[in-house]
């Protein structure tokens, strides 16, 4: 009892007694990140981390909707100039089949400092202390004795666009860029060639091969040539593919012996940004600190209508970042995830359907609003539906369940109308979710909302409201693709379709089970292959799968992001694209290309109804959902605005460390009783065996003087 008595008021505090009262967000990840090099990062998991320690040139405004691009470490948002095949500059308004070029010029804030770093230290002459010699004795890069920092050049964001293209890398947009930036792909042709020239473990530098497509112009200034016109590139900009990288930490991480101690820039970033990673241990807890060199942003001061009373400009022109920590515990299960967040243990929390009830609750007329008991605790809730398409592909190159003949368009379209996705929303996501009606989600020009925007494939407009088709109307178009009652009308063999799919999530025995009820309706047979995610995505690679489950969240607001995953040359197996169906459709194509390079505006919006009528009429996906974002923070939890575009979002938040620290007791306030009784009932069990030992030793006392 004593011993437990010193552990303070929370017995089952599962952080570190000095962090109490530290200005520090608590939260958690479920998924260990893979890549924190920037060149390679793309899961949402990995950009939690380096949305946070990289800074790209631009950024997204936290506060306005729709989203506004505003400067990060740029002066200003580049304007592009525009220039015809003979080198002529071009008016800004120039039809787009004239522009041969298009050029970025981007020009740094002076001052700005990276983080620091080993790779970065330098002896009393200059010399670079840790570039030769590999890592000796060290096992982490916290073991080297010194670190340096140096300031941002233009030259750093130079380089990592050169390593898009390293062939050792393999980032996942070097062939979109490749498509965009002059000379990029004959550059990765150039350093592949480079690379095997040079003996085993010798670095490649890649400053030695020129990129004709980015040039240095100054210390802070350099400039982007892309081919043709591409206005989504400022959005590009945004994302830490476009971050620097100095050249010292590449040098410094290539050294032999690094990579086989995870020494490597997958798992230690350096950036310019607010936070730097100071503790990484993806299975257990992971850690960012304030980088000390982080300075020069402010919290923003206006935003749109409704944000001052919600209290998110109360903070106005206070530097950032606002916390001094962010702590990432991983929980790998949602119930103690969600027990810690009850207790004070977690500063926000999504909401699983496991604990969906206990959070929430829906009115008469179908609005939604928390529960008492989080009411009770002060817990606050923020909903928005997602940026983000949720469905199920087609592989539009399978010779059942592709091509663009009618066989298969209205077979895919029986299936669609089949797969009830109100349904499919309320059972197994409480409601959090939009029937989506196209891949476009709300807030993305070219979605429409209303009549407008239905898929008249699959949905009637009744009563002023979008209600799916009758299984009727896709028995009959099953009927017409040749398969009568799900058997073929020559042979009367069943039609059999596979799903393939991971042993998780979507490939749950629940939703499978619901899935196959669905394909019964028409009378087929749904067989699920499921397997572990890399042999998954080998099979979509290669295009060995009929039926899948994908999704995509928004890189940047704009349609391109993601029609593009529909775009014939982004094929999955002809061109190792984000086509992970394999459509092709001519007409769509020619249309893409057009509206990529469109302002918003009624044109380019025509354009759209045009894209979407064609690929709501070739079905290659079944429109699944939008998801619908719930999330819940505590009343010592400031500033924070959903935002599934922004991701370096953290160093906004602000918490009350204080009113945490007092909740955290009030909530786990030990129960004692337990001890005592405990203690009395050991009491009551040792007393008479004492008593009896004691009378015993008396008596042999008395028997002995005799």
């Amino acid at each position: 009892m004593l011993l437990a008595g010193g552990c303070g008021e929370v017995w089952n505090d599962p952080y570190p007694a000095a962090e109490r009262g530290q200005n520090i967000l608590y939260t958690a990840f479920t998924d260990r990140p893979k890549h924190l090099d920037p060149v390679q990062s793309y899961s949402e998991n990995e950009i939690t981390f380096t949305a946070q320690i990289y800074q790209a040139p631009l950024q997204y405004h936290y506060l306005k909707r729709p989203f506004e691009l505003i400067p990060a470490t740029a002066e200003a948002i580049p304007v592009p100039r525009f220039y015809d095949a003979a080198g002529r500059e071009l008016p800004a308004d120039a039809p787009a089949v004239d522009i041969a070029e298009s050029v970025y010029e981007i020009r740094i804030r002076p001052g700005i400092r990276y983080q620091p770093h080993p790779a970065l230290a330098r002896d009393e002459a200059g010399h670079y202390l840790y570039h030769e010699g590999g890592p000796g004795e060290r096992r982490t890069l916290y073991d080297f004795e010194r670190t340096g920092t140096r300031e941002l050049e233009a030259a750093d964001y130079a380089y990592q666009i050169r390593r898009l293209a390293h062939p050792a890398l393999h980032s996942p947009v070097f062939g979109l860029m490749s498509d965009y930036i002059v000379g990029l792909k004959e550059y990765g042709d150039t350093l592949k060639a480079a690379a095997k020239s040079l003996p085993p473990g010798q670095w490649l530098d890649l400053r030695q091969y020129d990129l004709p497509g980015v040039q240095v112009i100054d210390r802070h200034t350099y400039r982007i040539r892309l081919k043709g016109k591409y206005p989504q590139f400022l959005y590009w900009l945004t994302m830490p593919f476009f971050a620097p990288v100095p050249w010292e930490a590449d040098r410094f991480h290539s050294q032999p012996g690094m990579a086989e101690r995870n020494l490597t820039l997958d798992w230690y970033p350096i950036g310019t940004g607010p936070y730097m990673l100071s503790q990484n241990d993806p299975n257990a807890r992971m850690v960012l600190t304030r980088n000390p060199n982080f300075g020069g942003e402010t919290y923003p001061c206006e935003g749109e209508p409704g944000d001052r009373e919600a209290g998110l400009l109360a903070d106005c022109g206070k530097p950032l970042p606002l916390t001094d920590q962010v702590v990432f515990t991983r929980e790998k299960e949602q119930i103690p995830y969600w027990n810690k967040f009850l207790q004070g243990y977690y500063d926000a929390s999504g909401i699983s359907s496991d604990s969906f009830d206990q959070a929430v609750q829906f009115g008469q007329t179908g609005e939604v609003s928390l529960s008492d008991d989080m009411k009770a605790q002060g817990i606050e809730l923020q909903t928005s539906v997602s940026t983000s398409t949720m469905y199920m592909g087609f592989n539009m190159a399978d010779p059942l369940v592709g091509g663009l003949g009618e066989r298969g368009r209205k077979l895919r379209q029986a299936i669609g109308i089949a797969l009830d996705q109100e349904e499919f929303i309320s059972i197994f996501l409480n409601g959090r979710g939009l029937p989506a009606q196209s891949p476009l989600p709300p807030g993305i020009f070219g979605h429409r909302d209303g009549r407008e925007g239905v898929n008249g494939y699959m949905y009637d407009w009744v009563d002023g409201q979008p209600q799916r088709k009758s299984i009727d109307v896709a028995k009959k178009l099953l009927a017409e693709a040749g398969w009568p009652d799900g058997r073929d009308a020559k042979t009367g063999e069943p039609l059999v379709i596979n799903l393939d799919t991971t042993g998780t999530g979507l490939g749950s025995k629940a939703r499978i089970d619901w899935l196959t009820k669905q394909f019964e309706k028409l009378g087929v047979q749904l067989v699920v292959r499921s397997t572990d995610y890399n042999r998954f995505q080998d099979k979509i690679r290669k295009g060995a799968a009929q039926l899948f489950f994908w999704g995509w969240n928004a890189d940047y607001p704009d349609p391109e992001n993601f029609l593009f995953l529909l775009y014939g040359p982004q094929s999955k197996v002809k061109a190792q694209g984000e086509n992970a169906s394999n459509y092709e459709n001519p007409e769509f194509d020619r249309l893409f290309e057009r509206m990529k390079a469109m302002e918003n505006g009624p044109e380019r919006q025509a354009v759209l109804d045009r894209m979407l009528d064609i690929l709501r009429h070739d079905a290659p996906w079944v429109w699944g959902f939008h998801p619908k974002s719930y999330g819940l923070e505590h009343s010592w939890v400031h500033n924070r605005k959903p935002s599934n575009v922004a991701n370096n979002t953290m160093k906004y938040t602000r918490v009350d460390p204080a009113l945490r620290d007092a909740k955290r007791a009030e909530w786990n306030r030990p129960v004692r009783w337990p001890l005592f009784a405990f203690a009395a009932l050991l009491l009551a069990l040792v007393w008479p065996a004492w008593r009896h030992w004691k009378r015993s030793e008396q008596a042999r006392a008395v028997e002995g003087q005799a």
